[in-house]
Parts: C-alpha cells; sequence; structure tokens
C-alpha cells in the first residue's frame, strides 16, 4: 500500500466513524443533552444549582449531591458535556461540576449493571467504588488548584444570572419532560425496546440502499464501528436540515421569532420521532415498527411542544432556544473534529497488541489501558464487549478496569470539548488526574485479582482517601489564615 492509498483509508476510517457516530448517537442521546443544558442556563434561577453544587456549599453536600446525580443519570460522555457546560455555566464550583464530569459516564446505572453481566460483579462493583471514591477526590483536587479561577468565575455567574427570581411550575415540568425524554431515548429496558406494533411502507429499493451504505461505509463490530443503516443516512439528512433551519430561525432569535424558528422545532422533534422507531428494510419495503422508545419519545415531544406554545413565556421560550443552540455550535464542531480523529487512529490501532503491552498488572501496563481509552473511544455500553474481547486477547483485569474508567473520560473529543469550556490549563490538569487515579485504580483492582488480600487492598485504598483528605485539610486551612491575615491587614489600613 503506497502513501496515498494508506492517507485515502485512514480519511475513509475518519469519515465512516463520523457518519456512523452521527447517526447512532447524536440524536436521542445529544439533543436532549443540548436542550436540557440550554434548559438549566435559561429557566434555572443560579440559587437552585448553587444550593447544592457552589463553590461555597459545604463539601458534605456538593460533593456527594453531584456524585449521586452523575451516578443516577446514565448518559455517555458526549452526552454529559452539554450538561457539565450547563451546570458550570450556572454558578455550579469547579471541583462539584468537575465530579459529576467523571462519574455520570464512568459508573452510571446502565454501565455498572452491564459491566457486572458481562465482565463479572467484581469487576462492576470495583469500576463503581473506585470511580465514586476518585471522582470525588479529582473534584476536590481541582477545586483546590483552581480555587482562585473559581472564586472569579463565581462571581462572574453572580454578575450575569444576579436576578433572584423562581422557577416556576411551567419551566420546572419542561425541565423534566426534557430530562424523560433522555431517558425514553436511551435507557436499553426492555419495555422501551419491544415492538408493540408493525407497518410496512411500500418503498422499493431500500434494501440495496442500506447494503450500498454498508459498502460505502464498511464496519467491524469486533473494533466498535458500527457503520450506517438506512435509518441512520436518514437520520444525518434531518441533522443537516436542523441546522440549515436553526441557523436562520435562532441564530438572531433576540430579534424575534420567525417562521424558521418554528421549522426548526418541528424538525427537531420529528427527527427525535424518527430515531425511535425501529426500521427494516427489505426487497418487498420498508418496516416500521413501533416501539416503546418511541411512545415515550411521542408524548415528550408533544408535552414540550405545548409547554413551549402555552406554559413558557415568550423570553423564558427565547433563552431557552438560544442557550441551547449557544451549546451546539460551541461542542459539535469540536466533537465532528474529535469523532473523525478517533475513527482515523483506530485503523492504526491493531487489537492484538493488547496482550502484549498489558498482560501484566504494572504500572505500564494500567497506563497503556489509560493510553489506550484515549484514542479507542466507544459509545456507552459499547466499551463493555470490547473489554470482553480485551480479555480473549489477554489483557489483565487490572489494566482492563483501568480502561473501563479512563475510556469514558478521556476520549479525544471530550478533552477537546472541555478544554473549550472550562480552559485548556484546567482540561489538561484533569486529564493528567484521571489519569493517575485511573492507572491506581487499575492496579488496586489487579492487586486483588492477583491474589492480595482484600482488607489490605481496602487499608491502602483507605489509606490513600485519608492522606489526600488530610492534604486537602491542611492546604485550605492553610489559605483559610493567610486570606484572615489579609482581611485583618486590609481592616486595619
Amino acid at each position: 500500500m503506497n502513501s496515498t492509498e494508506f492517507l485515502l483509508n485512514l480519511i475513509n476510517s475518519g469519515l465512516g466513524n463520523l457518519a456512523a457516530y452521527l447517526a447512532a448517537h447524536v440524536l436521542l442521546c445529544l439533543l436532549p443533552a443540548f436542550y436540557i443544558a440550554g434548559a438549566m442556563s435559561a429557566l434555572i434561577p443560579k440559587e437552585s444549582i448553587t444550593r447544592f453544587l457552589g463553590r461555597n456549599t459545604s463539601k458534605w453536600v456538593s460533593y456527594p449531591a453531584s456524585a449521586t446525580a452523575g451516578f443516577l443519570l446514565a448518559v455517555c460522555s458526549c452526552t454529559v458535556i452539554p450538561l457539565f457546560a450547563g451546570i458550570y455555566k450556572k454558578g455550579a464550583g469547579l471541583g462539584p461540576a468537575i465530579t459529576f464530569l467523571f462519574i455520570a459516564p464512568a459508573i452510571n446505572i446502565m454501565a455498572v449493571v452491564y459491566t457486572g453481566g458481562v465482565l463479572g460483579m467484581d469487576l462492576a462493583m470495583a469500576r463503581l467504588i473506585l470511580s465514586m471514591a476518585f471522582g470525588i477526590g479529582i473534584g476536590l483536587i481541582m477545586a483546590l488548584i483552581f480555587r482562585r479561577d473559581d472564586a472569579e468565575h463565581d462571581a462572574g455567574t453572580e454578575a450575569i444570572f444576579g436576578e433572584k427570581r423562581q422557577m416556576h411550575r411551567a419551566a420546572l415540568l419542561f425541565m423534566l419532560i426534557l430530562v424523560f425524554l433522555l431517558v425514553a431515548g436511551t435507557f436499553q429496558l426492555d419495555f422501551l425496546k419491544r415492538s408493540y406494533a408493525a407497518i410496512t411502507l411500500p418503498i422499493g429499493g431500500m434494501d440495496q440502499f442500506q447494503d450500498w451504505l454498508h459498502s460505502l461505509v464498511p464496519f467491524d463490530p469486533a473494533r466498535g464501528e458500527e457503520g450506517v443503516a438506512a435509518q441512520g443516512a436518514m437520520l444525518i439528512g434531518m441533522l443537516v436540515l436542523i441546522g440549515l433551519t436553526s441557523w436562520k430561525g435562532i441564530e438572531r432569535i433576540h430579534e424575534g421569532m420567525n417562521g424558521w424558528t418554528w421549522i426548526s422545532i418541528a424538525l427537531v422533534g420529528l427527527t427525535l420521532l424518527l430515531a425511535s422507531v425501529g426500521m427494516k428494510p427489505h426487497a418487498n419495503g420498508l418496516d416500521i415498527y413501533v416501539t416503546g422508545k418511541f411512545m415515550g419519545v411521542l408524548v415528550s415531544t408533544t408535552l414540550l411542544g405545548w409547554l413551549l406554545k402555552a406554559g413558557l413565556t415568550e423570553d423564558e421560550t427565547t433563552e431557552f432556544l438560544w442557550e441551547s443552540w449557544f451549546f451546539v455550535k460551541q461542542i459539535f464542531p469540536l466533537l465532528v473534529v474529535g469523532v473523525f480523529a478517533v475513527g482515523m487512529i483506530r485503523e492504526l490501532i491493531k487489537p492484538e497488541w493488547i496482550k502484549a503491552i498489558s498482560g501484566e498488572n504494572t504500572v505500564w501496563s494500567n497506563l497503556m489501558g489509560v493510553v489506550f481509552g484515549v484514542f479507542m473511544y466507544f459509545p456507552t455500553l459499547v466499551e463493555v464487549p470490547i473489554a470482553q474481547m480485551f480479555l480473549d486477547l489477554g489483557m489483565h483485569r487490572g489494566p482492563l478496569l483501568a480502561y473501563l474508567i479512563s475510556d469514558p473520560e478521556l476520549s479525544l473529543q471530550s478533552i477537546l470539548i472541555t478544554a473549550s469550556i472550562i480552559g485548556r490549563v484546567k482540561a489538561w490538569v484533569y486529564v493528567c488526574w484521571v489519569a493517575v487515579f485511573s492507572t491506581l485504580a487499575g492496579l488496586i483492582y489487579g492487586s486483588w485479582v492477583n491474589g492480595t488480600a482484600l482488607g489490605v487492598i481496602a487499608g491502602y485504598l483507605a489509606l490513600i482517601m485519608v492522606i489526600l483528605g488530610i492534604t486537602l485539610w491542611m492546604v485550605t486551612r492553610k489559605q483559610q489564615k493567610i486570606q484572615s491575615v489579609n482581611s485583618d491587614a486590609i481592616n486595619y489600613r
């Protein structure tokens, strides 16, 4: 293969990965997440966020609250980014926001249950306990390192959202329905996936169209490649229409809503419904399956449309749409770049290398598991069967845990987007700490797998957390004394 063919192969791999990603993961995951983030910025008073997640809230309240929210909200790393951006912009402290960013994709309910079913409950519990402990630890460290920037951010959000107001019932109901929409579209529950009715549309050639798509975008499920189905191609086309109409109808929405605004909203609802049905092309037409997911999305979008027209005020609707569009413009381009880059890099990495570099529980092998997670990002839950493949190839269970913890956090696109939200310095410091703690988690669990007594492992983990806690306490006390001395000096003058 010459250099030109090699480069074209990489580009095709990147484009194929991007097309498959847009078709399979943007709609029922990301679109609701963008709207939830926009609603948080536009509709929730700052006090409602800072009451539980603010930098001045007791750490005994803010960090458990952010960890619990992350655990209960079953989202992948791409979906959590808009939610993280929303709570951070609204006034959450950096530490609790980072804890939420770490925990939500790593140990949400779906990920833990699926990990236990496929890889064993011992690995699932290790993933849960160590991610929870280290997620809170990383949040505390980030808050301490960047405490001055955090204070400035808090003051800035107070200036932007300083108006004291209450969240009325229609806005609260709107938020809850958005969350329900996200749950209905993403939770892999039997009653949501089950088909309750089927309709056959006499559309000829759809099976040939799907075969052509599979030849155009070849895929290998063993490598996490998903391909593009006929339904996915339709959804990509709908995404393009949503972008064009939103640019016409929302980019200058503060000058007034127009016909394009409502067309873009209608297209979003129609696209979500299209994404939630099952489709099966065949020689005689196209089978449409009405699933539980479709019914949940239909109820959600109907209620949301009604609330937009009759429940929210015009100012609230305007702010909600603008904030959602702002998050799309800020995050989506970087997501596209990151997914495309991962598709190209994935082509260079051979799964056979796994046994050679991660067959034992060493610092190096665990670190390689973390590095592999950066460049081989898989959508949430897909990483579990991929991990099973790694086990079959000879990966030690310690590095496997390091990979499972780091993969949702350190994907290339997540790093790029996080940097755009909190700044490159904070983002890369966060990346370094995630790499350190993921490696440490793999070492601890791998030691237990190798026969170290559970009591000894628990003792080491407790010692690590105690040292971290004491260090943070001492630094905080010292900082408080310095601030007190400075305050007294100012008052004396």
